[in-house]
């Protein structure tokens, strides 16, 4: 066979080799690394962490945002004015998109920054072996050659082999997601597989049982951990409310061309100046652009962040404020969102079935004496301490995680005994007899059965249970072997209890309320997590297992998910693909999740939460970072995501209604006056007041009922709610059109004045009035907003009072003409408010149907 020496061959896995032969290769010795060689290689290796995601810089962040189609309409309407001559107005133009760019950028920024600093306030610490002695560095500088000391609830800091052990045991689930941990041991393994590799540990897993030391192999991104984590650090695609926020620009620009090129060949029709054509055109475009829109969104989504910080939620994405607030549906586990993950020992029960102590006191000395540092184990000291006492290990069998039992030889004052505890049904296989008072009778199959009823009972009643059975020992003492595990006496059950959270029930009550569902996605057994669903307030019937999940098709999976809130025993694939199939049913997803293998259901899902004390690739893969694992927070983000969502919603209201109506009449009045109906310059003065009136919207409050359900950014309702009001407008100002030609026979120049006035009054007050759905009088905007607007109205009414209104054109107008249009700007309030309610009361509602993201990060 002919070699490629183009190609260099495949290593094999360090698994495969001798300990001694990987410790040549590295350079490195049992007795651990000098201080002097650990940075040198540090230097060389680089920092044992995750590969960190290629940060968008500043200057491609600023160009993206420059790139969406309503900043390209106002750069280039600004280009355009200062290049005509217009220099003021062009710089306000420019001034205020690049004001909101940068705010944009900078808040991402500080969210990333954010987001970094928890990531540093959660490091952990190894204790490895540093010129001849063990001591602890942080994680991150763990690096290849290392000797690491592990004890049982540490977690694994990177990649290496096993040099000794103790009934050492880890839990890898976070890297395969196998639910129970696996023995590891010294030797030489063969099997090329990470998962065959008994003799290797990985980052990430964690120590369950024993002890042992290792040999760094790997870090960083060199780990299984770390390909993980790279594999998952792909490119963001923009979020659902990104995609309609720039499909809104879309529909702005065609609107724009479109108008422009109509008023602008009209012009040169009917024989104008070209030039000033042109700079009219070029205002009506900057009049009908809602130019406050990047930073009003901006600002609103930013004060959404920074409050939601305080409610113990860092945004990492802006948009993703919005989409919480789109949410329909929630995923979640049980264990510390639902749970207090406080598991606690409920009762010991004796082979009768009534309560006594001897279950517990076996139990805890196993689990004390065993090393166990797993929920159940540290559950069982906590409630038997002082059984504990006198008690030594004598030796220790390895926990048998096919039979689901483990097993410690005790030596105390009853003389050596060995204790056997684990899963119910592995332990009745290893009994022959059952506890009666102090002595023991046969265990018959109905004594049996009879436990199996009795565990069946506990479950039912959120409860999980664990055998303990035990005999005295006889002979010589070594580590128990498969074979003396028998002829066993059954002592009774363990049942343990992890409770719903006290806020538990009222925070799915919230979510209910606001339109959420809520489904349970656990690896806990399926009767155990319909029976927490029921004490937190989910109805539910029926719940999947993992086994029935893999027996549906995704069409049939589709269908299920419908109306089955609660999946037990699930792997971690299947969590992904109960997401997919809630999406292929319209829903706006949320997954809440802590673990590696949560990642990709976290990047599918439309909206991302993970929590502090998460691994850090589920906390890269999510929108949202929790500091405090409660749904209870999770429905004040819905909370807040919908306020911040309804405030963005009253400025595109504001301006799909009124600009467009306005921007319409000035249109229109240019094809039949023989003047312009307002100078370019005054067309942008206009602009600017009634964008400064609107700076005030992120600071206003929101309306009980406009939190109430998901909301989506309805394209639809959108137009329809421009085509009514807009055309309202426009029917106002083409009475003020007629009253100043036809009954006061105003001059150019004071039917300029007299429109600019008209214009503001109604596009200014009538924020009072779309701003809510209730009555403008009943629910008043906070003092931002009023602030805002009534000054830059007060201002707009003044100018042409003043010396400066002549700057602009303007000239005072007439008392006569004042009253007037005062008399027209009323009428129209008022007729805007019966529209309105017309419009909120008895048009369809759109469903949140359809808005799914397809993440491809």
């Amino acid at each position: 066979m002919t070699v490629d020496p183009a190609r260099p061959p495949v290593a094999a896995p360090f698994w495969t080799e001798p300990v001694e032969v990987v410790l040549a290769k590295l350079g490195a010795s049992r007795d651990g690394l000098k201080g002097s060689e650990a940075t040198e290689r540090l230097r060389q290796h680089g920092a044992n962490s995750d590969a960190v995601g290629k940060r968008t810089g500043p200057v491609r962040a600023i160009a993206r945002r420059l790139l969406e189609p309503l900043s390209l309409i106002l750069l280039g309407a600004g280009i355009v004015s200062v290049a005509t001559g217009d220099a003021i107005g062009g710089s306000i133009i420019v001034v205020i998109l690049a004001f909101s760019v940068l705010l944009d950028t900078y808040q991402e920024g500080q969210a990333v920054h954010a987001a970094e600093i928890l990531r540093q306030s959660v490091a952990i610490s190894a204790t490895v072996r540093r010129d001849g002695a063990f001591v602890q560095v942080p994680i991150d500088t763990v690096v290849p050659g290392d000797i690491v000391r592990i004890q049982a609830g540490d977690i694994i800091p990177a990649d290496g082999l096993i040099l000794d052990s103790s009934a050492f045991t880890a839990n890898e689930a976070a890297l395969t997601g196998e639910p129970y941990p696996v023995e590891k041991r010294l030797g030489v393994v063969t099997g090329t597989s990470a998962a065959e590799a008994s003799n290797a540990l990985f980052r990430g897993a964690i120590a369950q049982t024993g002890c042992a030391t290792m040999l760094v192999v790997g870090t960083g991104p060199d780990t299984v951990f770390g390909s993980a984590a790279a594999a998952l650090a792909t490119a963001e695609g923009p979020s659902p409310f990104e995609r309609d926020l720039h499909g809104y620009g879309l529909l702005t620009t065609r609107l724009t061309l479109a108008l422009v090129v109509i008023v602008l060949a009209t012009s040169i029709f009917l024989g104008r100046p070209l030039l000033q054509s042109l700079l009219f055109a070029v205002a009506l475009a900057v009049g009908l652009t809602p130019e406050l829109l990047p930073m009003i969104t901006t600002v609103t989504l930013s004060r959404g962040a920074m409050r939601m910080a305080k409610r113990k939620v860092i945004v990492k994405r802006l948009a993703s404020i919005h989409d919480l607030g789109a949410m329909t549906i929630l995923c979640t586990d049980k264990t510390g969102t639902l749970t207090s993950a406080q598991i606690s020992l409920a009762r010991s029960i004796a082979p009768s079935g009534a309560d006594g102590p001897e279950p517990a006191r076996l139990g805890a000395i196993a689990a004390a004496l065993g090393g166990g540092q797993g929920a159940l184990d540290l559950a069982l000291v906590a409630a038997s301490a002082k059984a504990v006492e006198g008690w030594t290990l004598a030796a220790q069998g390895v926990f048998d995680f096919d039979r689901r039992l483990g097993s410690v030889l005790a030596q105390g004052p009853d003389g050596p005994v060995l204790i056997l505890k684990g899963a119910p049904e592995a332990v009745l296989t290893a009994c022959a007899q059952g506890r009666s008072g102090a002595g023991a009778t046969p265990l018959d199959p109905e004594a049996r059965d009879a436990v199996v009823r009795q565990v069946l009972l506990l479950a039912g009643q959120g409860l999980r249970a664990i055998a303990i059975a035990s005999r005295p020992w006889v002979g010589a003492i070594h580590a128990p072997e498969t074979e003396d595990e028998a002829d066993l006496v059954y002592e009774g059950l363990c049942a343990f209890a992890d409770p719903p959270k006290a806020t538990a029930h009222a925070a799915v009550t919230r979510l209910k309320a606001a339109g959420i569902q809520l489904k349970i996605l656990s690896g806990d057994d399926p009767v155990v997590v319909g029976r927490l669903a029921g004490l937190v307030g989910l109805a539910t019937r029926k719940t999947l297992s993992g086994a029935d999940i893999a027996r549906l098709s995704d069409d049939a999976l589709a269908v299920q998910v419908r109306s089955v809130h609660t999946f037990g025993r699930l792997a971690p694939d299947q969590k992904a693909r109960l997401v997919r199939a809630l999406q292929t049913g319209g829903a706006v997803v949320g997954y809440l999740g802590d673990g590696i293998n949560d990642a990709p259901a976290l990047k599918l899902a439309d909206i991302g939460l993970s929590v502090a004390g998460a691994a850090s690739v589920a906390q890269a893969s999510a929108d949202m970072i929790l500091l405090d694992s409660d749904l209870g927070v999770v429905a004040d983000g819905v909370e807040e995501g919908r306020r911040t969502f309804a405030n963005i919603l009253k400025y595109v209201r504001m301006g799909a209604s009124s600009n467009f109506g306005n921007m319409l009449s000035m249109a229109a009045a240019s094809l039949f006056l023989p003047f312009l109906p307002m100078l370019p310059t005054q067309i942008l003065l206009n602009n600017l007041l009634y964008d400064v009136s609107e700076i005030g919207i992120p600071f206003d409050g929101v309306r009980p009922e406009a939190v109430a359900r998901p909301q989506v950014w309805d394209m639809r309702a959108l137009i329809r709610f421009a085509a009514v009001m807009g055309p309202l407008s426009s029917a106002f100002d083409l009475l003020t059109f007629a009253g100043l030609s036809l009954v006061f026979h105003a001059a150019p120049a004071e039917y300029r004045t007299a429109w600019f006035l008209e214009t503001m009054a109604t596009q200014i007050l009538v924020i009072f009035i779309i701003r809510t759905n209730g009555r403008p009088w009943a629910d008043l905007p906070r003092p931002a907003l009023a602030v805002s607007s009534l000054g830059a109205l007060l201002v707009a009414l003044a100018l042409p009072f003043t010396p400066a209104g002549q700057w602009f054109g303007f000239v005072a107008p007439p008392l006569e003409v004042v009253a007037g249009l005062g008399l027209v700007t009323i009428a129209y309030l008022v007729s805007a408010e019966l529209l309105k309610t017309f419009l909120f009361d008895h048009m369809p509602r759109k469903h949140v149907r359809g808005l799914r993201r397809r993440r491809a990060r």
